[in-house]
């Protein structure tokens, strides 16, 4: 394409811009959308020897669809996937598949594969700009694009996959392939830190990199988790010599926007804010290594708005219906987007461009409304806290603690919650209560403590799920106790699982004590 200058961009970002926000007032828009979506997708995979032998056909009705075709999960299409990875062509989607999303493992420990098909990544290149446009429709302009924009994401240096040989395969964290296949006038014009720097592996030595190139470029967005984003900010408000700015928007006064997923930011958002600058805003989207399904547009407490014209098809199960129904009989209970409710948790299945269908994303979400149709993200299938029958998430157990330091002025740094089973229990039936394991950040003007720290979380989480609170009242779940643990121990359980950096995240709670045993040892390591 020819190079237009940068100003050519802007321009054009700027009547995008106006076309989103007359878009988005559409309420019913989303709905309609997503028949379009789904004959879209079933003429591709029908295409496919998996899904063809699975009973998907080109133009088939969505209602045989969701009766006949059983939704998976990962371990169900793990052989078909080795097919590809192999280089067998056809297998869940058509054509030969050459690249591969590297998962960060959080929900079962151990990294995945996934397919990445030209089609998917022409899914990420339409949804992650529509995401964008939507924090330049809900803020009024298009001034995001005459910066630079620096995206922190893992490393675009891909492995070859030797299962592959003699064909050609590779893999790498999702970030790492997007950035790859930028169009050319994102990579001329906006992307950050340059080619060079986003090959090398995630650590120490690239943040320094990154922070030496971009000190002096006039940024106007950040993007990336918060473990990849405060690092560098650590770095570039060390400042050289005398220079040492208070904040990045005090480096970069064009600053405005800090785009991020993946992760609740709420244990993170005071120190972010702090690091970042207090006139820079946060723009949420929700993404993952199969798809971008949600963004931010409007105010952070109305929730996201689902993408529902991306090539992404979803479907909701009522979440007690998912966990007491085998997956494979759970497809006559989903509903597609029209049917959805507010307020009910929800199990998520998506059907994508890279050739899964009626896939178990392992993602709980929540609708705050549904004209439009917007949600948060309550937390994982697989991590929800059920032990006592309490049925806690990830956005409860985040919510409540943000609310307990929020009152105190501590810092998070990491945690982690787990059952802890009184002696006996583990046969019959259960008694228990949780067991939080928490690091806070030292140099703070209130001490906290265990005890007051525990009969905190108790009452807000009482107060926020009714099923906790019932299992309290009904004693079968005892008052949480708490852990605070010395500086460091999060990290050192991290590194020692490979995980530190990048783009990996902690479990923040799951239904069994397998990271909760793991920590009492570095624990009882770091004491020695």
């Amino acid at each position: 394409m020819p190079v237009w200058p940068k100003s050519f961009h802007a321009i054009r970002a700027t009547l995008l811009t106006a076309r989103t926000s007359a878009q988005l007032r559409q309420g019913r828009r989303d709905a309609r959308e997503q028949p379009r979506v789904f004959a879209r997708l079933t003429r591709p995979l029908a295409a496919s020897a998996f899904w063809r032998e699975a009973g998907i056909e080109p133009g088939m009705a969505y209602a045989r669809f969701r009766t006949r075709v059983a939704p998976r999960d990962y371990a169900q299409l793990a052989p078909a996937i080795e097919r590809m990875k192999r280089g067998e062509t056809g297998v869940l989607w058509p054509g030969r598949c050459a690249l591969f999303a590297v998962t960060s493992g959080t929900t079962t420990g151990q990294p995945r594969h996934l397919p990445v098909t030209n089609e998917l990544l022409a899914h990420f290149r339409s949804a992650g700009r529509a995401a964008l446009h939507y924090y330049t429709a809900r803020i009024g302009h298009a001034g995001v694009f005459r910066g630079r924009h620096l995206l922190l994401g893992g490393t675009t240096a891909l492995l070859p996959l030797a299962e592959a040989q003699p064909r050609e395969a590779l893999a790498g964290d999702i970030t790492g392939i997007t950035a790859l296949n930028l169009p050319g006038w994102v990579e001329r014009h906006l992307y950050e830190p340059g080619p060079a720097i986003a090959r090398l592996p995630d650590g120490t030595e690239k943040n320094v990199a990154i922070a030496e190139r971009v000190r002096g470029r006039d940024v106007s967005l950040i993007a990336g988790l918060p473990g990849t984003v405060l690092p560098v900010a650590r770095l570039l408000r060390a400042g050289v010599g005398k220079a040492r700015p208070m904040h990045l928007q005090a480096l970069w006064p064009n600053l405005e926007c800090f785009v991020h997923g993946g992760t609740p930011l709420g244990p993170f958002q005071d120190e972010l804010r702090e690091a970042i600058g207090p006139g820079v805003s946060f723009h949420e989207v929700y993404a993952a290594a199969e798809g971008v399904f949600a963004a931010q547009d409007a105010a952070a407490s109305a929730g996201l708005r689902l993408l529902a014209d991306r090539d992404v098809f979803f479907e909701f199960v009522p979440l007690a219906e998912f966990e007491a129904t085998p997956l494979d009989q759970v497809g006559p209970r989903a509903l597609p987007l029209a049917e959805v409710k507010t307020g009910v948790d929800y199990a998520v299945l998506i059907t994508t461009p890279a050739g899964l269908a009626r896939y178990a994303l392992g993602d709980v979400v929540r609708f705050v409304s549904t004209e439009p149709p917007r949600l948060v993200h309550v937390g994982r299938t697989a991590l929800q806290l059920t032990s006592f029958g309490e049925h806690v998430g990830e956005k409860d157990l985040t919510d409540a603690l943000v609310a307990v330091v929020h009152r105190h002025h501590w810092t998070i740094v990491n945690f982690h919650v787990a059952p802890l089973f009184h002696a006996g229990s583990l046969t019959g039936n259960k008694r228990g209560r949780h067991e939080w394991w928490l690091e806070l950040r030292p140099g703070t003007v209130e001490t906290p403590t265990g005890p007051a720290m525990a009969a905190e979380l108790d009452a807000e989480l009482q107060r926020a799920n009714d099923s906790y609170a019932a299992r309290r009242r009904a004693g079968a779940l005892d008052a949480p106790t708490v852990r605070l643990v010395m500086p460091g121990v999060f990290e050192h359980w991290l590194r020692f699982q490979g995980r530190w950096g990048g783009q990996h995240k902690l479990p923040r709670s799951r239904n069994d004590r397998q990271i909760a045993d793991e920590l009492a040892q570095v624990t009882n390591f770091a004491r020695d």
